[in-house]
Formats: structure tokens, sequence, C-alpha cells
């Protein structure tokens, strides 16, 4: 792109004249909200990443408050989470497949029409500020292009075009919810079968999908309470935990990082359905010794953090196991500071190190598809394949066997997953019970429900699945078994 002055246009009879050219206004945030999302696309990298290392250089370099990183990140999180709808209203609006548009192209109209269908922005001022941008960005022709596609946008609002580009419910209830509520088809089915009922629930789940979630703290036991987190927010800047006893909600706008207790390790960011996790599998009743814990896939450390603090209250001792070098250092980082004994190695969960019976308590929280986060990050909804669950399965399997011999007869196996695909939740547990691939396991269901008090909505049991829309948490799934041979 040339960002120099032209010389003045020339009319069709070769002779000068016709306005002069104007060079293209540098917008700061809708540029780094198209840079964001160009990472997210050609990388592959996560917005959750990306877009914190934008915004400090931003801040840094002066002119980027704390308005334009709030609009920055708003217009980078509300496009990916309504990719789907907004790709179907664009194809809507060209005369060619959509795939025949060049990517960078896509982003800025999907920028566009977020502005334009998804935030108060004036019309006229989504529609220029967008210009702007694909004239900085893509140049002045292909402006014009998203100039003609986003004016034809703007002609309905978000209601009027999901009547056009949605089938009616009836007809084809998956694709229109996949459409109205901007998910791949086949997750919406996935999520659908895993949660049951009718068209309400559903449609609340997806919906909660597409919201912002609550920045949720940690203040792990013996290092710090939530006493002290809410005095540090303030009165106007903490909300209590739902369910957790050891949870403090921020308020819109909250900084985590710039706590004390958070910079120190002795709190952190977790969501809550994450330190119900930890809290069940700590809290399950077990019959004499209870000194050994292992986390078996302990990155990026959250859980390893809540669980270490547990165990020092009781002079047990955990080991964290992370099969990857730089998330095991991810670990090491977490747990610094812990009072009690720890350690962190790099190990393979399906090749363990350790013997048959050494723990007490065991933690398997399985690599898996991650639907149950698809608030935190929207664009793992889109990368996401049914096959990918073919190539989870055997580890999720293999992992869980290896805790079960990994546990003493009479210890605890928590076998968890974010996500609440029901290959991935308890066809896993009732396969490696039943001997299905391998051999049986001598184990028995711990209900877990008991072990989360106060939380409604938990069903029908013996293992828990949390959601979205019931909970204010991402949809974990925990199973609690206890070795019996």
């Amino acid at each position: 792109m040339n960002d120099q002055p032209r010389s003045r246009p020339r009319n069709s009879d070769g002779k000068g004249g016709g306005k002069p050219y104007r060079r293209p206004k540098k917008d700061p945030v809708r540029i780094l909200a198209f840079e964001a999302l160009r990472a997210v696309d050609e990388r592959d990298a996560y917005a959750n990443l990306v877009l914190p290392p934008l915004l400090r250089k931003a801040r840094e370099g002066g002119n980027f408050d704390g308005r334009d990183a709030a609009l920055a990140t708003e217009l980078v999180y509300g496009t990916l989470r309504r990719q789907g709808t907004y790709d179907a209203i664009i194809a809507a609006c060209i005369d060619r497949p959509l795939r025949e548009v060049d990517p960078p192209v896509l982003d800025v109209l999907a920028l566009g029409a977020h502005q334009l269908l998804g935030t108060r922005i004036p019309s006229h001022a989504a529609v220029s500020a967008s210009v702007e941008l694909a004239r900085v960005v893509l140049g002045d022709g292909r402006a014009r292009f998203v100039n003609a596609v986003l004016r034809k946008i703007a002609a309905e609002d978000l209601d009027g075009w999901l009547e056009k580009v949605a089938p009616p419910y009836d007809d084809d209830a998956e694709d229109h919810l996949a459409i109205v509520h901007s998910h791949p088809r086949w997750v919406v089915s996935a999520l659908w079968d895993a949660l049951g009922g009718g068209r309400a629930g559903i449609e609340d789940l997806l919906e909660a999908d597409n919201e912002r979630p609550e920045v949720t703290l940690v203040a792990r036991p013996g290092r710090s309470t939530t006493a002290e987190l809410t005095d540090a927010l303030g009165e106007e800047g903490a909300l209590p935990g739902r369910w957790s006893p050891y949870a403090v909600r921020m308020a819109e706008g909250g900084e985590p990082g710039a706590l004390d207790a958070v910079k120190d390790g002795r709190a952190g960011v977790q969501d809550e359905g994450s330190q119900l996790v930890a809290v069940a599998l700590a809290n399950a009743p077990i019959e004499g010794r209870d000194e050994r814990w292992l986390d078996g896939c302990a990155g990026p450390g959250g859980k390893a953090a809540l669980l270490a603090a547990l165990a020092a209250e009781r002079g047990a001792a955990l080991l964290a196991s992370e099969k990857q070098p730089h998330r095991a250092r991810l670990v090491e980082r977490a747990l610094a500071g812990n009072p009690g004994p720890y350690q962190v190695i790099a190990a393979d969960g399906t090749r363990p190190p350790w013997r048959e019976g050494s723990f007490d308590r065991v933690l398997m929280d399985v690599p898996c598809s991650g639907l149950g986060a698809l608030r935190r990050r929207p664009e793992a909804r889109w990368r996401r394949r049914p096959e990918d669950l073919e190539g989870f399965a055997p580890l999720q399997r293999g992992l869980l066997r290896e805790a079960l011999s990994a546990v003493r007869v009479g210890g605890v196996v928590g076998y968890a997953t974010c996500s609440p695909h029901l290959a991935e939740t308890r066809v896993v547990v009732e396969d490696v019970l039943k001997g299905r691939g391998g051999a049986p396991v001598e184990a028995e269901w711990i209900d877990v429900r008991p072990l989360m008090p106060g939380v409604a909505g938990l069903g029908e049991g013996p293992d828990v699945q949390l959601w979205p829309h019931l909970h204010g948490t991402d949809a974990m799934y925990l199973a609690l078994l206890r070795r019996t041979a």
C-alpha cells in the first residue's frame, strides 16, 4: 500500500480534474483490531494471547487510552463470536462465493458488519470508519468494494438480516440456530445432544457462548483470602463468587494483573468452574492416607496452584506433571511461593515415570476440543472439526487409565474436561470402566453433586456437567472415581 499523496487524478479525456487525492485517516483502534484478526486467521493464534501485547504496545505509544482499548477488545471479540452470522450476511451481499473473497477483505467486512449490527455505533460512522480502514490496509480499489457491501448491510438491522439468511426453525432447526447464534452446525448438534431438552435450553446456551465472560479471581487458600481481594478491588469493583468459596468476580473494567495478590501469585485468574473441579477432588472422601496428590495434565497451572494450596493446608504434597516443557514452566510459575511441598515435572501422562498406586488423589484434566470455553476463545468454534474428537479419544482414554493406575486402592481420581461433548465426557469414563479398548478397571463412581454444595442444576449425577447459561462458568465436566482393586 502506498500512503504517499497521489497527483491530481485526470478525467476520462486525459485532462486534470476531479477531487484531489485524500490520504486515508489512520484509526489506531480499528487498525489494531484488524491486526488481531489477521493474527488469529494467519497464525491460528488465540485472541486472548494476541490482543494483550497489541494493546500494551498501543498504550506505550501514547494516544491510546482505556476507552480505545475497550473498543478494540469489543471489535475483536464481537467479530469473532459473530463470525458465522456475519459471513452469512456478507455472502448475501456479494455476487461471488465467500471463499473467493480475500481473507483480509473479509476481516474488514466482518469488522464493519459488527459495528453496524452488533454495536451502537451510528451506521454512517461505522461505514465511514470501515472504508477508511480498508483504504489503509487494503488500498483504494478494494475499499470501494468494502464500501458497496457495507452500504447494503446497513440497509437492514440484525433481526431483519436474520429473517433473510437463516432458514425457519421449523424447516431446519440446527441450521437456523447455527446462523442466528453463530456456531458451526455440528457444534450446535453436539451441544444440544449433551444438554438435552428443547429449544429454550439450547438457545440460552448458545447465547451465553456469545456473551463476554466475567473475570473471576481465585484466592489461593493459606496465601490470600476473598476479603483481601474484595478490599483491593473496592466495593464497586468486586462481586462475590457464585459457587466457589475462593472466588471473587471482578466488575467491568478491572485489571487483575494490577492486584498485589495476583502479582505475588497468592491469587490468580481462574474460572469458577475450574475452581469447583479442584475443590471437589480435594474434598472427595477417602479412607486412610492422604499425603500424595497428582495433577497429571497440569498446564498451564491454574488448577495445580489451587490444588497445591489445598494440599499444603493438610500437609500433603502435590506432584504437577505436564508433557510440554514450556507449559511445565508455566506451572512452575503458577506454583512459585506455595508454602507446602510440591514438585513440577515434564512428563507424558500416558507413559508416566511414577509407580502404580503412588497417589491418594489424582486430577486428570485431559486435552479436549475446548467446546466448553467458547466464551473465552470464540475462534475455537471455527477451528475445530468433528474429526478432531477422534484424535482426542485415544489420548483421553489412555490418560484416564493411567490415572486410575497411579492412584492407590481407595484413592480418588478426577477426570475433567473443558468440553460438554458426550464423546469427551461420560462416554470416555464408561469405556474405560468397561474395558473397551483395554482391560477393565476396578473403580466405582463417586457422586460429585454433594461436593459442590449450593450449586443448582447439576442433573442426576453421579458425574457433573457445568454450563455457562446455568452456572455462569465454563462448561466443565467432572467425574470422580474411587479405585476399588
